[in-house]
């Protein structure tokens, strides 16, 4: 289909040109360079491609859009302005400051319409794959019958993304496993302008990135604006048939590479590394006005004609694709009830009733590696949490992430001899690509359709922690399974062995770290964290731990594991000495109870198992697990102690590692490190004798 593009086009992406530039020069901070060259080409999305209704930025039916280059936000607050998506002029005028619904980057959850929130470079494409992952994974949970392409749950995922995405290696990481999945519905738009904030990119990047993505499976394409003779034009109608050629690859993604001059037509200015990152000034301000036919002394000077005409136009585009799409979506509907519901459900973010009978629940007097207890968790969730779905950076077995029965997501043609592929499948196979992983499952979860969870070793969270970080300030319902959590993995040595992890991890706001400290505390774990539908990590044993007994006359339930902190074996009246723990170490503070009872000292043992759970209690529950006036406490935890000192107060002794490990047995090292019950037992004394 030939483009129809006229006047009333060109003079929209002049005014998305202008109003870039204006909105940085007025708060005196932004990055506008971007913002301005590639106007033609997110105007042309928008307009021509991009399936949205501007009136209901959540309508399922819609493609999503993913501004990677998350510091040229205004590339996609401008076009949203266009398209009368959310924002109006005078939250272009309030761009970066508080309140607004313009943000230096966008940010998911605070400007509607805006699919995630990106600016770390690399994680917007990362985020992307699993956009597009989430799309084919919905298709074959609400829809397997209907051909891809055919159902109300397919839709295309559009990225634009500039030289710093292409650079990072999370961009790679995902890129790569993106043509593996052969995810023909996700299209990325390459800004390719040779600048950034160090100038010319030559100085750092020549790679050819075509015959990178080429290699990883991709189709590629290149769209010059700048041609071999110097000369320049924004040629939307090769671009425009780029796209179509892009969206007709159904079993490959796309890369479109756009031949740009950052800031065009910016006299002075354009093609140049000051024009990424700052305003343009007075005189250059007026000099692209001026080369555009702009009044050059007036600010946010809007072209009302063309603005109408592009709004007009996604209304008209909107209006048509909705009709279809709820047409196609209603007879789904009839067809498939019992989906119906499910869908309904999963929108409303609620649990099926009765869902927790399926949790698996472990006989006391046996020794279970949580670990383990946690596959077990994760097969019992197969049928009854459908929307649930995850896997691991290549260490599956390790992890126990898998389903058992379920086949995983991979085109057919990769099944290996362990694996059976399915397109729609449910095991995700990430690689050893840890900050993929957490970005990839970031997309996965602002998409809103499924429950994703992750796995590696806990001390290989250090690759993903971008990604994780994100997660938690989008509160995003990602759940990270992180296992082999202390020198209990042994003779894998001091690489292996997480020490400061606990401690950097918790220091994250809004996400919860989770240790439980045996096989029932571990299913608390799980029941909590999807009920709760934040951003979780659970911290597992590779090593056995001792399921204790439960209930009367014994240690408190594990239920108590919800509320962060519980008192987990009291003595009569006040204690003289509170022993707090966490996961495999809790064993070491009940022993020490029992050793110091023999001394006529009463321990109360607290399991800690989730420090953020338990800052959300009220205060008299906290009074009511950790008296105030109980001055003696001890802290157990083999990791830095740093989390643990407003807990233990000035008096106060912490058993934790403040070193690295070796290479050894885990029995050997807890015992030489001094987690042994008569250590915990011998910090308690000299906690007491502080008070006194």
């Amino acid at each position: 289909m030939t483009l129809k593009w006229n006047e009333l086009d060109d003079r929209a992406v002049k005014t998305a040109k202008i109003l870039a530039a204006d909105a940085v020069e007025k708060v005196g901070s932004g990055h506008p360079g971007t913002a301005i060259s590639i106007a033609p080409a997110a105007y042309l999305l928008f307009q021509r491609h991009l399936r949205i209704d501007p009136k209901d930025p959540q309508w399922l039916g819609r493609d999503r859009f993913i501004m990677s280059a998350g510091h040229s936000s205004l590339t996609q607050y401008c076009q949203m302005y266009l398209a009368g998506q959310t924002l109006e002029l005078d939250d272009l005028k309030a761009l970066r400051t508080r309140g607004s619904l313009t943000p230096a980057h966008p940010e998911y959850g605070h400007t509607p319409g805006v699919e995630i929130t990106t600016g770390p470079l690399g994680t917007g494409i990362a985020s992307a794959v699993g956009f597009a992952m989430s799309a084919r994974r919905s298709h074959g949970l609400f829809d397997p019958e209907t051909p891809m392409g055919d159902s109300p749950f397919d839709h295309y995922v559009y990225v634009i993304a500039g030289d710093g995405c292409l650079q990072e290696g999370v961009a790679a990481e995902a890129s790569s496993l993106a043509g593996t999945q052969k995810l023909g519905n996700l299209i990325l738009l390459w800004d390719d302008n040779h600048i950034s904030i160090e100038d010319d990119t030559d100085i750092a990047f020549t790679e050819d990135v075509l015959k990178r993505y080429e290699a990883y499976g991709w189709h590629t394409q290149r769209v010059d604006w700048l041609s071999e003779d110097g000369s320049y034009a924004e040629d939307v109608v090769a671009l425009d048939a780029a796209i179509e050629a892009a969206k007709a690859q159904t079993d490959q993604p796309s890369i479109i590479a756009v031949r740009t001059i950052i800031g065009w037509p910016t006299p002075g200015k354009q093609n140049t590394g000051g024009i990424h990152g700052s305003k343009l000034g007075t005189e250059a301000l007026r000099g692209l006005k001026e080369t555009l036919g702009a009044d050059p002394d007036a600010m946010f000077a809007v072209d009302e004609e063309a603005v109408a005409y592009a709004r007009a136009n996604v209304v008209a585009r909107a209006e048509q694709a909705r009709s279809e799409w709820d047409a196609r979506f209603a007879q789904w509907k009839t067809a498939h009830p019992e989906r119906a519901e499910l869908l309904d459900r999963i929108l409303n973010k609620k649990l099926p009733e009765n869902w927790e009978s399926a949790l698996p629940s472990f006989e006391p007097g046996k020794a279970v590696a949580t670990r383990s207890a946690s596959g077990k968790v994760i097969a019992s969730l197969a049928d009854v949490l459908p929307e649930v779905w995850g896997g691991s950076a290549d260490l599956a077995g390790s992890n126990n992430t898998l389903m058992p029965g379920q086949p995983s997501f991979i085109p057919a043609e990769y099944s290996t001899g362990t694996f059976q592929g399915d397109i729609f499948g449910r095991n995700l196979h990430f690689g050893i690509r840890e900050f993929a992983m957490g970005a990839i499952m970031n997309g996965m979860a602002a998409d809103g359709l499924t429950r994703p969870y992750g796995g590696t070793f806990f001390v290989f969270s250090d690759f993903m922690r971008g990604a994780v970080r994100l997660a938690a300030l989008m509160d995003l319902p990602v759940t990270y399974v992180w296992t082999h959590d202390s020198i209990g993995v042994g003779e894998d040595g001091p690489t292996h062995q997480p020490v400061e992890h606990l401690a950097a991890y918790r220091a994250i706001p809004n996400l919860a770290i989770v240790r439980p400290a045996d096989a029932n505390e571990t299913v608390v774990a799980w029941k909590t964290v999807l009920e709760k539908a934040h951003p979780a990590a659970l911290i597992l044993s590779r090593q056995n731990l001792p399921v204790p007994e439960r209930g009367e006359g014994a240690l408190a339930s594990a239920e108590g594991l919800a509320k962060g902190a519980y008192v987990l074996a009291d003595v009569e009246g006040t204690p003289d000495v509170i022993l707090m723990a966490s996961g495999s170490e809790v064993q070491y503070a009940l022993e020490a109870k029992d050793l110091l009872a023999g001394e006529g000292v009463k321990a109360r043992v607290v399991s800690v198992p989730c420090m953020e759970w338990f800052d959300e209690q009220s205060a008299e529950y906290k009074e009511s697990v950790l008296p105030a006036a109980v001055k003696a406490r001890v802290s157990v935890e083999a990791g830095v102690a740093m989390p643990w000192r407003a807990l233990v107060g000035d008096a106060g002794r912490s058993v934790s590692l403040e070193h690295f490990g070796e290479s050894a047995s885990g029995d050997l090292l807890f015992a030489d490190y001094g987690f042994t019950a008569e250590n915990v037992a011998a910090a308690a004394k000299e906690s007491l004798a502080a008070v006194k």
